[in-house]
């Protein structure tokens, strides 16, 4: 277990599977453009008493904004519903390696757990060295999780405006160069194209080798390459707050966290009043 990036092996979890203080969850989710069901595929196969935590259905659904955080109420009943306790030991994994499972490590901590974990390599890795799977959905024991939202962790509009006037922060885009330039169409209707102007781009592939979070040099030489001043805050952000928490993973594997995750990201932006710039940074 390694407590720089917040990863545990496949040998480490397969050698703990049943232990009644830890609790695996599947947080796979993909674009929508994909057809890909997240809980249709871990229906099909999952890791031993793994549970499904849906970034869509946990979340704010009131919100026209996709998989906004819920409010601490609403999570902690889906929490304990999962059998998820603010004690527990969990380890998130998904089925790209590491895609959607830092979203859901990130949503666990801003609620108030702190013993959550990645599973290095995930569902893939786990499948490629012949591990054991289960269908079906799981039965978790009842479980209690006093939620406590953690408020600067996350970002409204309002205050990634604010703060990138007054050039206190650094914003840090995770998608593709294409649309973060602008050059290629958004993925959701009524968005335009563009970035936040002043953000830097860093897309999440550069972080992410193979399904795994890359190596410290690696991550180190991306972000720096993006122009990012590793002694300022940095505000992460993407297309829907899902690959934006890749990059918060990776910033943590260095020991330099942001201070904040913009939760609306780039469909909030972009559909708002707000000024869109066009082009490289």
């Amino acid at each position: 277990m390694t407590t720089a990036t917040r990863l545990v092996s496949t040998e480490w979890l397969a050698s703990h599977l049943g232990e009644p203080d830890l609790v695996i969850v599947d947080g796979s989710w993909h674009m929508p453009a994909t057809g890909r069901k997240g809980y249709d595929e871990y229906l099909k196969a999952h890791i031993p008493g793994a549970v499904f935590f849906d970034i869509d259905a946990i979340a704010d659904t009131t919100s026209g904004l996709p998989h906004m955080l819920p409010s601490a109420a609403a999570f902690a009943t889906a929490a304990e519903g999962l059998g998820i306790s603010r004690d527990a030991r969990i380890v998130v994994y998904d089925s790209a390696g590491l895609f959607s499972a830092p979203r859901v490590w990130w949503t666990l901590g801003v609620f108030g757990a702190r013993n959550v974990f990645i599973l290095d390599g995930g569902l893939p890795k786990w499948l490629a060295e012949g591990r054991p799977t289960e269908t079906g959905a799981s039965t978790p024991a009842p479980a209690r999780f006093d939620a406590r939202l953690e408020p600067d962790r996350v970002a409204t509009i309002e205050q990634v405006a604010h703060r990138l006037a007054i050039g206190s922060v650094q914003v840090l885009d995770a998608r593709a160069p294409e649309r973060f330039r602008g050059e290629a169409p958004e993925p959701r209707a009524g968005v335009r194209p563009g970035h936040i102007p002043g953000a830097r781009n860093l897309p999440f592939s550069e972080v992410v080798k193979d399904g795994r979070l890359a190596d410290a040099a690696t991550i180190r030489a991306a972000v720096e390459a993006a122009g990012i001043d590793s002694s300022k805050p940095v505000i992460t952000s993407c297309g829907s707050g899902v690959t934006a928490a890749i990059l918060w993973f990776a910033l943590d594997s260095l020991g330099m966290p942001p201070v904040a995750l913009y939760d609306g990201s780039w469909t909030e932006w972009g559909s708002s009043d707000q000024p869109a710039a066009i082009g490289p940074a």
